[in-house]
């Protein structure tokens, strides 16, 4: 089961905008972007994470899992997000 940290200096708009205060960063997320991080932020595993996106939208799980790894590994490289 994989879990992750985000940052408490990180804020996320309701338009996806993300501001990270520590370092005065910015980034901005596209709307299944702006839904999955903000489920990173309630502490949600990548199993449900996984699970509440293939049940709201018509995605082939292969496709979820090559996509959600890259958005992953995108957030990690800008330390926005650590695996637990």
């Amino acid at each position: 089961m994989n879990t992750y940290l985000v940052p408490e200096s990180l804020a996320v708009s309701d338009s996806g905008f993300l501001f990270l205060a520590s370092t005065g960063e910015t980034f901005t997320l596209n709307e299944i972007g702006k839904e999955i991080f903000k489920m990173l932020q309630g502490g949600d595993t990548r199993e449900a994470i996984e699970q509440k996106v293939l049940e709201l939208y018509d995605v082939e799980r292969a496709t979820f899992v090559r996509d959600f790894d890259d958005f992953i590994n995108q957030l990690s490289s800008f330390k926005l997000i650590r695996t637990k």
